[in-house]
């Protein structure tokens, strides 16, 4: 578990090329214990390469980034990931349970060793984030919802220090969208987890955001919703007149010639 004397996650000015294109230069974030930042960009502006170098699995250009105060390397228990939601492939025979499970000891060689310490801890996983009815059934046949839900808890069930979302709400219909946000939500404020969320849409999250990083055109900005999500701030991000309409509370940003994102475009 994370402590709480020292940031959860700290980047110092970080750069990241790829040839001549910078996906981001001098970066400099301080991630919070139970702070919870949304990392919004353009296609290809570097948010899940951004996830992958916390990850360890992304050399930087330059700087560096602290995990928990521990330089950053694959494998850390000190980090949640949530991948986008993906059908699971054929008749996958691993149950709800079984993967809450290698949230615990899938870092593990050899077979895991059911005990009372692990079995209390998926039960308390399974009820937080309502799986009772579908725990013990085959991931194949649970809805994206459902599968959702168990990628939460199997990101939060080792108490990471920092929770990595990448996506999470991509396929899901809103109702199984406002799901998903209340679990990360409840679990970053009951365990005081740092969230990175990495989304194309702040709307869904945006009551529980408190910062907001956009990266565009290998520059960003950090701040507020309020500070970061102006006309004249992603103008000057992007070089050219980009629009932010407020509307009923929903936020539309207009102008960045791309309103989609791709996320696979970004691990190629």
């Amino acid at each position: 578990m994370q402590n709480l004397a020292q940031s959860a996650l700290s980047v110092r000015s970080a750069s990241l090329s790829f040839g001549d294109t910078s996906l981001w230069v001098g970066l400099d974030i301080e991630v919070a214990p139970g702070e919870l930042i949304a990392v919004i960009g353009s296609n290809g502006s570097g948010k899940s390469s951004l996830l992958k170098a916390i990850l360890g699995q992304q050399h930087l250009t330059s700087g560096h980034i602290k995990v928990n105060g521990h330089s950053v390397r694959r494998g850390s228990r000190d980090i949640g990931y949530i991948p986008q939601h993906r059908p699971a492939e054929g008749q996958v025979p691993i149950r709800g349970r079984d993967l809450l499970r290698l949230g615990l000891d899938g870092h593990k060689f050899g077979l895991a060793l059911s005990n009372r310490k692990n079995n209390q801890r998926i039960n308390e996983v399974v009820e937080r984030m309502g799986a009772l009815d579908f725990q013990n059934h085959p991931i194949s046949s649970l809805s994206g919802g459902q599968l959702q839900r168990l990628r939460v808890g199997q990101a939060v069930i080792g108490k990471p220090a920092l929770l990595l979302a990448d996506e999470p709400l991509t396929a899901l219909d809103l109702n199984q969208q406002q799901v998903v946000c209340e679990l990360i939500d409840q679990e970053r404020k009951a365990n005081q987890m740092a969230v990175l969320f990495v989304t194309h849409d702040v709307n869904p999250i945006l009551d529980i955001v408190d910062r907001v990083l956009y990266l565009a055109n290998g520059k960003f900005k950090i701040g507020s919703p309020d500070e970061v999500l102006r006309s004249e701030v992603l103008s000057e991000l992007y070089g050219t007149q980009v629009d932010v309409l407020r509307n009923q509370g929903r936020i539309v940003v207009v102008g960045t010639h791309d309103h989609e994102h791709h996320p696979d475009e970004e691990w190629n």
